[in-house]
């Protein structure tokens, strides 16, 4: 655990002030897309479940327009939700930038489990006790559940690779995670919405 617990959250900071030092000029060219493109704030704010079911706000380039949230979870390419420029944002998984920022913060890792909504697949007392084991560590950009099918996997199969990743965290599973992201955002795979993954949860 000594890892997890230290020289993971140090490798974390310095990486994702790395990262933003980098990315600082393309983030703000695309801050200044999303202005052109349609009214509302550049960056999305949204309650999600995290480390030990604390809940924190996540942040995001805002895809789709203001008060989408209301239409429901999922989306695909053919939502009219979602914005010109947010096509190519989430297609490119650039959206997902400014959680670098809760890196630094301390509410994300740069690799955990994605972190869930407040009331979705379910709230926090509907947990089970083993489902909450994916908790003890933070919640990351990317993770083992992302790599292995991402937004197309079921929700309790999608919890029950959170789990087994908190159980085996380590420097060479976080290295093998980030070679695959990396795959998986260059081709765009399990990167759309397929449907409802929520089935009633595991008892």
């Amino acid at each position: 655990m000594i890892y997890s617990r230290y020289v993971k959250r140090i490798l974390d900071f310095s990486l994702a002030l790395i990262g933003l030092i980098i990315a600082a000029i393309p983030m703000g060219i695309v801050a200044i897309a999303i202005k052109l493109d349609s009214k509302g704030p550049v960056i999305f704010k949204q309650d999600r479940i995290g480390y030990k079911g604390k809940v924190y706000k996540m942040y995001k380039f805002r895809s789709m327009c203001v008060g989408a949230e209301k239409g429901g979870v999922y989306s695909d390419n053919k939502d009219a939700r979602v914005t010109k420029v947010g096509k190519f944002l989430r297609a490119t998984s650039i959206d997902e930038l400014p959680q670098l920022v809760n890196v630094l913060k301390g509410d994300m890792a740069l690799i955990g489990f994605r972190s869930p909504l407040t009331y979705h697949p379910w709230k926090w007392s509907e947990y089970t006790k083993e489902q909450k084991k994916m908790f003890n560590v933070r919640p990351g950009i990317t993770g083992w559940a992302q790599v292995h099918g991402r937004k197309t996997v079921e929700w309790n199969k999608r919890i029950e690779l959170n789990v087994w990743y908190a159980e085996h965290v380590s420097f060479l599973l976080d290295l093998k995670i980030l070679f695959m992201t990396v795959c998986k955002v260059l081709t765009n795979a399990d990167n759309e919405n397929i449907g409802e993954t929520v089935k009633h949860k595991k008892k």
